[in-house]
C-alpha cells in the first residue's frame, strides 16, 4: 500500500521484482492522502509481467493533473486505464481512447485529453524471456 498525496507535487512509487519493476509516478490535486495499492507479478512461466495499481475504494476524488506507470525490464502488451475501479456490483469505467497512450513501456495521460480521473492501471508485459 502506498499513499497516493495532492498538492500538485510529482510523486513516484516503485516496486520490484527480480529483473522487472513497475513505477507510477503522478501528480494529483485536491482532496486528502488515499491509500492505493500497487501488486506486481511474474506468470509461472517466466514469460508475463503484471502491474497493476488501484484505489481499493474504487474511485479516486483527487483530480489527477498527470501519470505515468512504467514497466523496466519487460515490454507492454496490454494495458488499460480506468476512471473508476470495480467495488461491489459495479465495474471498472475506462479512460476513453483518446485520454491516454501506451508505448512499449510506458502508460501515461495525454495532454489535454485526459479529463483527470484516475483509480485504476493495468499492465501486462512481456518478458525478454520468449526471445531466446
Amino acid at each position: 500500500e502506498f499513499d497516493v498525496r495532492p498538492g500538485g507535487e510529482v510523486h513516484s512509487f516503485s516496486r520490484s521484482l527480480g529483473d522487472y519493476t513497475c513505477t507510477f509516478t503522478y501528480s494529483a490535486q485536491g482532496g486528502t492522502n488515499e491509500q492505493w495499492q500497487m501488486n506486481i507479478g511474474v506468470s509461472e512461466d517466466n514469460l508475463l509481467f503484471s502491474c497493476s495499481i488501484w484505489r481499493p475504494q474504487g474511485k479516486s476524488y483527487l483530480f489527477f493533473t498527470q501519470f505515468k506507470a512504467e514497466v523496466k525490464g519487460a515490454k507492454i502488451e496490454h494495458a488499460m486505464a480506468y476512471s473508476q475501479a470495480a467495488v461491489g456490483a459495479q465495474s471498472d469505467i475506462p479512460l476513453k481512447q483518446e485520454e491516454f497512450e501506451i508505448t512499449e513501456t510506458t502508460v501515461s495521460h495525454r495532454e489535454g485529453k485526459f479529463r483527470f480521473e484516475l483509480s485504476k492501471l493495468m499492465i501486462v508485459a512481456k518478458t525478454p524471456r520468449d526471445e531466446l
